[in-house]
């Protein structure tokens, strides 16, 4: 059983894959495999094994491990019969041979073989044998080859082992299915030259343990991908008996989905892909996700699977590894257009290819200047910006090849929506990275817990964090994410939209919950919807981010993020003035009116085709820098370095499995 966090709603239930067929619709060769390798004198004992019985009573007696010896009538009594425990003791053994006995008496042997083989547990969460030549092999029984009968007879001595052999179990595998077909030479089932001829059978990839559709499915796919992680096998969570507890909010998930739908227009392209991703920065829940329309994809989800550049959201690991490293908020960075690097083959530009002169960071959160945080990057190095990025759980592997690129701060490197949701919860938990995971708790059949304890890591220091935040909050409040305020509460966050628009962002977070939501085409083009317009990550991933976040803040407290330090503000200012430093943390913003859509500057949506005409410096296309070693592509605009198209294309998932990125 898999439950939603409460621990009392079910996700899904795992019932038993049995499909019954008659005796006559079993080939012949698949019988004589399983009496060849089970019970060779089936049809001629009176259902018990006098001799593999008494072996089976003295290993009991002695203390060691209970051995084989049981007939295909004894096998069936022990799984057919429910009045048999299943405890390995002499009473429940000689209990076996007494029935074993009787049914040898009172029933065929035909009838004992069928109800046999409709019964017994081959593996893949497979009982019978129908239901088996399904899950090898892909076909009926009926159509089973003498080689594929003959690994299913193998199976069944060690169904979990052989159900999705590799390694040492593979070769293992085969010795075993090479002594059943030896076996069906000697009881004369096969001549010499068939049992010379036999091949070993190809296997068809397992299926996950569950199959549902939609939401549900990226649910379990991603269930059953971190209990693999932690030990379980495909086998244990099929028939173990596990009731397994997830960390998804059944409410939290209809209201993602919500979110996306209702926000996103009709006409929005069906390439165009949403992803949405909810975690609890104190715990590293993944609390709730959206994942994408199942008919666009199976398997490959738009919240874990997919993984596209960060563009500007990337720059708060840049400015936290930063303030980590003596640096403050005061510090003055070079926010003039274009700024010229001498690791990097051309010069980087701000949007517009705007100056801000010597700006602080707070200045350059706000108004997201690209060259400001290449400067930043330069300055503390580029190692403590990976260290910070990948210790906020982003992977090494998704770092390493732009690490040493002027524009990795500007968010060259792909990331996945829970990935940069779980990143930015490190800031609203106070530098502590809580690792992101989707189980709760599993408990056994025997009914003992396992509760998950999520890896903790201290990633940047308290005031680090704090300081981050105050950055973040002024981009919401005055800067590009004016689109995701919520007026009862305090919001952190940053846009992030790169080349093109081929991937647009809005992450942010309250102190209490962290989301992030990433809008992408599966064919890399520039994400545009009819009568909106091409997107920028304050358009419509930010309204996406509010929508959710006001019907998940519902009826939660009002908490209040940590004071910045006292150089985290400027005195003397009365209202903001994006060319120079923020205001005190006192400044009185304008009233919390739905319909205020912010300082007339800033990028709010509009009912057109055409992209806003002021729009403000998020965006990474025409921002950032092509990694160090990648000459840029030839463009219209000489003067705008873009990002390799491939950064994107190389990363992106396909068939539910990440491509590595180009080298």
């Amino acid at each position: 059983m898999i439950y939603y966090r409460d621990g009392k709603s079910v996700l899904a239930r795992q019932g038993v894959d049995r499909r019954r067929v008659d005796l006559s619709q079993v080939p012949k060769h698949v019988r004589d495999a399983v009496i060849a390798a089970e019970n060779r004198s089936f049809y001629e004992d009176a259902g018990v094994s006098v001799k593999g019985t008494a072996r089976a009573v003295w290993s009991t007696l002695t203390g060691r491990q209970l051995q084989g010896g049981s007939t295909i009538t004894q096998q069936l009594v022990r799984n057919y019969y429910s009045g048999l425990s299943q405890e390995r003791s002499v009473t429940r053994k000689f209990k076996e041979i007494l029935i074993a006995v009787k049914v040898d008496q009172s029933k065929s042997k035909d009838w004992v073989l069928e109800q046999y083989l409709n019964t017994i547990y081959f593996g893949r969460g497979a009982n019978g044998v129908q239901s088996a030549a399904r899950a090898y092999f892909g076909k009926d029984v009926e159509k089973l080859s003498v080689a594929e009968g003959a690994y299913l007879a193998a199976v069944i001595q060690q169904p979990s082992r052989f159900a999705d052999p590799k390694g040492s179990d593979l070769a293992a595998a085969r010795a075993r299915w090479q002594s059943v077909i030896k076996a069906m030479g000697q009881t004369g089932a096969l001549t010499p030259q068939q049992v010379a001829a036999e091949r070993f059978p190809e296997l068809v990839e397992p299926k996950k343990p569950f199959e549902l559709k939609g939401q549900a499915q990226y649910m379990l796919e991603q269930v059953t991908a971190e209990l693999n992680r932690r030990g379980y096998s495909d086998e244990d969570i099929n028939s173990g008996g596990l009731k397994i507890v997830t960390t998804f909010d059944k409410k939290l998930m209809q209201a993602a989905k919500r979110a996306v739908t209702e926000v996103l227009p009709d006409a929005t392209p069906k390439k165009v892909r949403t992803g949405l991703a909810a975690v609890d920065p104190a715990t590293g829940e993944v609390v709730a996700f959206y994942g994408g329309k199942p008919s666009q994809s199976k398997y490959y989800d738009s919240a874990f699977s997919a993984k596209v550049m960060a563009g500007s959201t990337f720059k708060p690991y840049t400015l936290a590894a930063a303030l980590d490293n003596g640096f403050d908020l005061s510090t003055r960075v070079d926010g003039n257009s274009p700024l010229r690097v001498a690791s990097a083959a051309q010069a980087i530009p701000n949007d517009g290819d705007r100056s801000y002169g010597q700006i602080n960071l707070i200045s350059a959160t706000q108004n997201s200047v690209n060259t400001a945080f290449v400067d930043l990057g330069q300055k503390v190095g580029l190692d403590k910006v990976a260290e910070v990025a990948e210790a906020a759980g982003i992977p090494a592997s998704q770092l390493d090849q732009h690490k040493h690129a002027a524009a990795f701060p500007l968010g060259v490197a792909s990331v996945s929506a829970v990935q940069n949701a779980s990143g930015f919860s490190t800031f609203a938990n106070k530098g502590v990275h809580m690792e992101a995971h989707v189980v709760k708790s599993v408990t056994d059949a025997e009914g003992r817990e396992q509760v998950v304890e999520p890896v903790a890591t201290k990633v940047v220091g308290e005031q680090a964090a704090a300081d981050t935040t105050y950055a973040m909050q002024q981009v919401v409040k005055y800067g590009t994410g004016t689109a995701a305020r919520l007026y009862d509460r305090p919001v952190a966050g940053k846009t992030g939209t790169t080349d093109e628009s081929k991937s647009v962002w809005f992450n942010g977070f309250t102190p209490q919950l962290s989301v992030a939501v990433d809008m992408f085409r599966d064919d890399n083009a520039t994400v545009t919807i009819p009568g909106y317009g091409t997107q920028f990550g304050g358009q419509l991933p930010a309204q996406i981010w509010r929508a959710f976040m006001t019907e998940a803040m519902a009826g939660k407290p009002v908490e209040e993020f940590p004071e910045p330090s006292e150089y985290g503000w400027s005195s003397g200012y009365t209202e903001p003035d994006r060319d120079r430093d923020l205001p005190r943390p006192d400044y009185t913003a304008p009233p919390a009116d739905p319909g205020w859509d912010g300082p007339e500057s800033d990028p709010v949506l509009p009912p057109t085709d055409e992209p806003p005409t002021d729009e403000l410096p998020d965006d990474l296309g025409r921002s950032g820098g092509p990694p160090e070693e990648t000459a840029p592509p030839e463009t219209d605009e000489p003067d705008q370095p873009s990002i390799q198209q491939d950064d994107l294309q190389d990363t992106r998932p396909q068939d539910g499995r990440d491509r590595q990125p180009a080298a």
